[in-house]
């Protein structure tokens, strides 16, 4: 079923938003049960874990829907099968033989990587999860290259719901074991979720005709690959930078607990204010920073067929109107969480962390998330037009910026962890402006001022309304409720000044799924 590209782009903010919510409830549920010592043992192996499915699917997601994109313009279904076979026997290859190494190392990799060698019984438990999410990947990028975004969005929702069901079974079961086995048992709910999501794909795939999924797995796959080197040549010459600036952002990722806690010692500051300082930074601060940007990576899905299959067709108006509408969609519904974060910043942080002082670093890095927000979709823009290697260089130049600034102004006394997030800030802002150039250049692309400027305007507005509101009208009332009333008045207001102003009109609100037709009646038209 092909959708159009704002139908897709809000299922996947829904099934985002829905699945980031669930996840938070089964991060909070799951510490309960194993407590600080499991979820450190956890989340020694976990990240690990993604890191290597990155470079199990090699940018094949993304290069694949591209693929996808084009083959399907040109009328050329033949081929899509083709991209699809050599992805995942690609794919598998890569993981499963991972995997095997992984396994028969596994004691000796405990002992380099990590400090407690109980992480030994949940690296071995995470194994599985490594093909069986790159292969649920490859098959999200097959359904993205034919713009059914469904799919992408019900499996991933179908995963999170497995994993919290069984996560309480299987570290209570284990706990009696001990904390190790209970982590262990932890990662392993992930094996079942990722399996709950593979299936469903393969249902999904299978219901575009018995024949078509049969022809699939007939299809010799050596002579498959003898036969499409240049099929597998293009898959590669977009999937590789993709990797590359993944692996960037991993490493960069990698390094920061160790440049910053260095940085604040050379500062003057003892271990342990050290320790806590980059807790409230990078523990705190930063995961709620980064809690809206599913609505990015929607975007960024929904972009890279929608513009590569454009481009295929030599259609640079619409290109240039996907595009426009990725990022006037980004700026909707980023900034307002852009100006929630800075006027709450310290009463959400005092709800959430009984810690008001990360909300003063919160609030530093709040309006910048407004770049952070529109750097992942003009990404996407530039991998769509097979400029994946210039996103690969931005983030790399970017990403080395940030490393070196965050150094030298967090071992500054004057700065100590608020250089952090100046380096922080610099990167992000960095990032997007180069991305940005980057598409002005390849193919001349203009934002409309007025209409953004707009935006910013609405932004001032319900920024000073929310602040006015929590201090002087809900001032009296319990912390959780003047935050509900005050962000919720701020944002009713931000929403009546876009219609007022004619920047979301009727059209902006019918294309909605399941519920535009009947909102519609309320909005003029633009």
């Amino acid at each position: 079923m092909r959708q159009s590209f704002f139908y897709g782009t809000v299922i996947l903010i829904v099934a985002g938003a829905a699945t980031r919510i669930l996840g938070f409830i089964n991060r909070v549920v799951l510490s309960r049960i194993i407590g600080a010592e499991g979820m450190g043992l956890y989340q020694m192996v976990v990240p690990l874990m993604y890191f290597l499915i990155t470079l199990t699917t090699l940018g094949l997601p993304v290069a694949i829907a591209k693929q996808v994109a084009e083959s399907e313009a040109a009328g050329d279904f033949r081929k899509t099968k083709r991209l699809l076979v050599l992805s995942l026997t690609l794919t598998g290859a890569l993981s499963l033989t991972l995997c095997l190494i992984l396994y028969l190392g596994a004691r000796t990799l405990t002992g380099w990587l990590f400090s407690d060698e109980r992480a030994y019984w949940a690296l071995l438990a995470s194994l599985p999860v490594i093909p069986l999410a790159s292969f649920s990947a490859v098959l999200r990028g097959y359904f993205q290259g034919k713009h059914n975004m469904t799919p992408t969005a019900t499996s991933q929702l179908l995963e999170q719901i497995v994993r919290m069901a069984l996560v309480v079974v299987m570290t209570v079961t284990f706990m009696d074991n001990g904390v190790e086995y209970a982590a262990a048992g932890a990662v392993a709910s992930i094996i079942f979720g990722e399996t709950a999501g593979l299936l469903y794909m393969f249902w999904q795939f299978r219901r575009q005709g018995r024949q078509t999924a049969e022809r699939l797995f007939q299809l010799p796959l050596l002579a498959s690959l003898k036969q499409n080197r240049e099929n597998l040549r293009q898959l590669l010459s977009m999937s590789l930078p993709v990797t590359m600036s993944r692996l960037v952002g991993s490493i960069a990722y990698v390094l920061e607990p160790m440049i910053v806690p260095f940085a604040l010692l050379v500062a003057g500051y003892q271990a342990h204010e050290a320790t806590s300082l980059y807790g409230k930074f990078a523990g705190m601060a930063v995961p709620l920073l980064l809690f809206p940007t599913f609505l990015t990576y929607s975007l960024s899905i929904s972009l890279v067929p929608a513009v590569s299959e454009a481009a295929f067709q030599k259609n640079s108006t619409l290109v240039h109107r996907r595009i426009y509408q990725a990022m006037r969609i980004t700026l909707v519904i980023g900034a307002p969480c852009a100006v929630l974060l800075f006027v709450f910043a310290e009463p959400l942080c005092q709800l959430l962390y009984g810690n008001r002082e990360v909300g003063v670093l919160l609030r530093e890095m709040a309006l910048f998330s407004v770049f952070l927000f529109f750097q992942t979709p003009l990404a996407a823009a530039l991998q769509g037009l097979d400029y994946a290697g210039t996103v690969f260089r931005n983030t790399l130049f970017s990403s080395a910026v940030k490393l070196l600034a965050m150094f030298v102004a967090t071992a500054h006394p004057a700065f100590g962890i608020h250089g952090a997030i100046i380096a922080l800030n610099l990167g992000i802002t960095l990032g997007t402006l180069l991305h940005f150039a980057s598409l002005v250049k390849a193919i001349g692309f203009t934002i409309n001022f007025s209409e953004f400027c707009k935006i910013g305007a609405a932004m001032l507005a319900m920024g000073y309304a929310g602040s006015y509101m929590a201090n002087h009208l809900f001032y009296d009332l319990p912390l959780i409720k003047k935050l509900l009333l005050s962000s919720g008045s701020c944002f009713l207001l931000y929403v009546v000044l876009l219609v007022g102003m004619r920047v979301l009109g009727k059209q902006d609100v019918r294309r909605i799924p399941w519920i535009g037709e009947q909102l519609s009646v309320f909005f003029p038209r633009r």
